[in-house]
C-alpha cells in the first residue's frame, strides 16, 4: 500500500455555483474516506519556516505557495495505485465543485 498527499483547492464562488446535491454527495464521499481512516482536514493559515544553515528560526506569516485558487484542504491516503488514489479523491468537494485535487506519492514514508 502507498501513501499519497493530496491538496485541495478551491473557493466559494466554485462552491456556490455547483449543484447542492452534488456538494452534498461529495461531503458524505469525504465521510465515507475519514470512516476508511483517511486524515483529512480544512486548510488553516499558514507560517512559513525558514533556518537557513541552521543558524535562526524565521517565521513569516502566510503561504509560500500561490495558486489560483486557495488551498482548502489536505488529507493523507492509502492506495495500491496512484490511480487508486485519484478515483478516490475524484468524487470530494474541491475535485467536484469546480475546484483541484493534487495527488502527491510520499516517496519516502516516515
Amino acid at each position: 500500500m502507498a501513501t499519497f498527499i493530496t491538496i485541495g483547492y478551491g473557493d466559494s464562488a466554485g462552491y456556490d455555483q455547483t449543484d447542492p446535491a452534488i456538494r452534498d454527495e461529495a461531503h458524505r464521499h469525504d465521510d465515507r474516506l475519514c470512516q476508511l481512516g483517511v486524515v483529512m482536514g480544512i486548510a488553516g493559515t499558514a507560517v512559513q519556516v525558514r533556518n537557513h544553515d541552521g543558524a535562526q528560526v524565521d517565521v513569516t506569516n502566510g503561504p509560500f505557495l500561490r495558486s489560483e485558487l486557495p488551498v482548502a484542504g489536505f488529507a493523507i491516503i492509502e492506495a495500491e495505485t496512484v490511480a487508486e488514489a485519484v478515483e478516490l479523491v475524484s468524487k470530494s468537494p474541491c475535485a467536484v465543485c469546480r475546484g483541484v485535487v493534487e495527488v502527491w506519492p510520499l516517496q519516502t514514508p516516515m
